[in-house]
C-alpha cells in the first residue's frame, strides 16, 4: 500500500490525531473564548468521512454530483477546460446557480480555455473563465466561456454588484518566453484582474476582457469588495520576496455597481484611485516586516498603509519596491469578506522563504473599522502528512465558520473551521493527492460546489444535511 493510501487510510478511521498538529484558539470575529494559542481536539464537524463513492470520501448523509470534467464535451458542445480552481456562485431565478471557475492555464500548458471572439484578452494566452449554469437539482444547463486569452487565472472574488473578479496570478511580459521546453509567445503583458459579468456570455463581449489594470499588475491570488466603501483588497502569492496584502481605494465619485470599474479601465487607464500595501505594526510600535512570527491566535496588529510606487510594475515587481521596512510580507492565498472584512490565507512559512516561525497554513481577519489584522486560525507543520497542509481558497460557510481547500502533500482534503477555532474534515479526494480548490456555497446554503485539480479536473456538487458543525460551541 502506497503512503498516500495509507495516509487516506487513516484519515477515514476520523481519529483526533490527523489533525492533531492544529493549533488553533479564536479571535474576533470568531466568538472569544480564549487570547492565547491552544493545542485543540479534533471538532466532530459532520461527522466521520467515509466513501460516497468512487471520488469522494464525505461525512455521512452526504453526496456529490460531478457537474463537469476536464477533457469532456459537455451541453452545447462546449470543450471543458482543465486546470479547475477558484469560483464564485450566485443566485438564478428558480433556486438555480451560476458558477465562475477559473482554469489556471500557462503558455506552457496543453489545455485552453476556449477562445470566443469578443471574450479574447491575448490570442496567445490559455486561460480563462467558463460558466456553469445549473438548476435547483444541480443540473447543468448551460456551460460556456466568459473570459479567455488570459493566464493562470487563480483566484479572485464575488462582488457586491453581482460579478466575479478573476485574477492572473503571473506578472509575465508580453513577448517569447520557454517553460518546460515549451516556447509561447504572449502579445500582452498579464498580472491583471479582469471582471466577469455572470448573467449569460453576451453580457461579457467586449467587456470581460479588458484589464483593470489600476489594481495593479503582480502575481494576484485573490481580491473581495468592502460593500460599504467600494474598497478593494488583494492577495500576492509570490516569493523572494513574499508578496504584499494589497487594497485600492477608488477616486473621489466613483459610484460603486455594474459596469464601474469597466468605466475606470477605459483606456488602459492605470493611475485610477489609489493602491497601498499593508504595513503591520505591534503594540508596542515595532514594524512587523513579514507575517511569520505571531506565534499565537488573537495575535493582533495595527494597521496602516504605504501607496505603491508603480503599479503597473513596468520596470521592477510591485514587492520589490518596496522594502522589507516599508511594507509587511507573507506568502498570501485566498481570501473572503464576511463578518465586516476579510479573511485571508498564508499557506505555509518555512525559514528559507525568510519566515520566523515555520508553519503548513493560517487564516488571518483583516478589520476595516478596526484598523487591524488578527491570527484565528494556525496549522502547524505537517511532519507525517496526515494532518493539514497548505490551505489555499477559502470561503465563509453560511453555516457558520470557514472552508479551506488544501493544496498541499500527503492527502487531499477540505477542511472546515468552526466559528470556535476548530478543525474538522469536510472531504476527501479518494484518487489522487490533486488540490481541492474554489469552495463556494450555492445561496440557500444547500450546496458546496469545488473543484479537484486533477487530471481529469472535475467541478462538484456536495449536498447534505448541512447546518452548524457538532462540537462548534465546545
Amino acid at each position: 500500500m502506497s503512503s498516500t493510501n495509507l495516509d487516506r487510510r487513516t484519515l477515514l478511521g476520523g481519529s483526533a490525531g490527523a489533525l492533531g498538529l492544529l493549533v488553533a484558539g479564536s479571535a474576533a470575529p470568531f466568538a472569544s473564548h480564549a487570547s492565547a494559542a491552544q493545542t485543540t481536539r479534533l471538532a466532530a464537524g459532520y461527522g466521520k468521512l467515509t466513501p460516497a463513492g468512487p471520488l469522494l470520501a464525505l461525512p455521512e448523509g452526504f453526496s456529490y454530483t460531478v457537474l463537469a470534467e476536464s477533457g469532456t464535451t459537455t451541453v452545447g458542445g462546449y470543450a471543458v477546460a482543465g486546470s479547475r480552481d477558484a469560483m464564485g456562485c450566485f443566485a438564478r431565478p428558480g433556486g438555480g446557480s451560476t458558477i465562475v471557475c477559473n482554469h489556471e492555464l500557462g503558455g506552457s500548458d496543453d489545455d485552453l480555455v476556449p477562445h470566443v471572439d469578443g471574450l479574447v484578452y491575448d490570442a496567445g494566452a490559455k486561460g480563462g473563465t467558463s460558466t456553469l449554469v445549473v438548476t435547483r437539482d444541480n443540473t447543468v444547463v448551460e456551460h460556456y466561456t466568459s473570459v479567455a486569452g488570459t493566464v493562470d487565472n487563480c483566484a479572485g472574488g464575488i462582488t457586491p454588484w453581482g460579478t466575479r473578479l478573476t485574477c492572473e496570478e503571473t506578472d509575465e511580459r508580453a513577448g517569447t518566453h520557454e517553460d518546460d521546453g515549451v516556447t509561447y509567445t504572449f502579445e500582452k503583458d498579464h498580472g491583471y484582474v479582469f471582471e466577469v459579468d455572470p448573467t449569460s456570455r453576451a453580457a461579457n463581449i467586449g467587456k470581460a476582457n479588458i484589464p483593470l489594470k489600476f489594481l495593479g499588475r503582480f502575481e494576484h491570488e485573490a481580491a473581495v469588495v468592502d460593500p460599504k466603501t467600494g474598497q478593494i483588497y488583494l492577495t500576492e502569492d509570490a516569493d523572494e520576496p513574499n508578496g504584499l496584502f494589497y487594497r485600492w481605494t477608488p477616486p473621489a465619485g466613483y459610484r460603486r455597481g455594474k459596469g464601474a470599474l469597466h468605466a475606470l479601465a477605459r483606456d488602459g487607464a492605470v493611475e485610477v484611485g489609489t493602491l497601498e500595501a499593508l504595513v503591520a505594526t505591534e503594540r508596542n510600535g515595532r514594524h512587523v516586516t513579514d507575517l511569520s512570527p505571531a506565534t499565537g491566535t488573537s495575535t493582533t496588529y495595527t494597521t496602516t498603509w504605504v501607496e505603491v510606487p508603480e503599479r503597473d510594475a513596468q520596470t521592477m515587481p510591485i514587492r520589490e519596491q518596496l522594502t522589507d521596512s516599508q511594507v509587511t510580507r507573507g506568502k498570501l492565498e485566498g481570501q473572503w469578506w464576511g463578518d465586516g472584512g476579510v479573511y485571508f490565507v498564508a499557506s505555509y512559512g518555512r525559514k528559507d522563504d525568510g519566515s520566523i516561525h515555520e508553519h503548513d497554513g493560517r487564516v488571518w481577519f483583516f478589520d476595516p473599522t478596526k484598523k487591524t489584522v488578527t491570527l484565528t486560525t494556525i496549522f502547524a507543520v505537517n511532519e507525517d502528512g496526515a494532518g493539514v497542509d497548505g490551505p489555499d481558497n477559502i470561503t465563509v460557510s453560511p453555516h457558520g465558520g470557514l472552508v479551506l481547500a488544501e493544496d498541499g502533500d500527503g492527502a487531499s482534503q477540505l477542511i472546515g473551521v468552526t466559528d470556535r477555532g476548530k478543525a474538522y474534515r469536510l472531504a476527501l479526494n479518494l484518487v489522487d493527492d490533486s488540490e481541492w480548490a474554489g469552495p463556494t456555497f450555492n445561496a440557500a446554503g444547500t450546496t458546496l460546489f469545488a473543484n479537484i485539480r486533477g487530471d481529469p479536473g472535475r467541478t462538484f456538487a456536495i449536498t447534505g444535511p448541512w447546518g452548524r458543525p457538532a462540537n462548534a460551541r465546545d
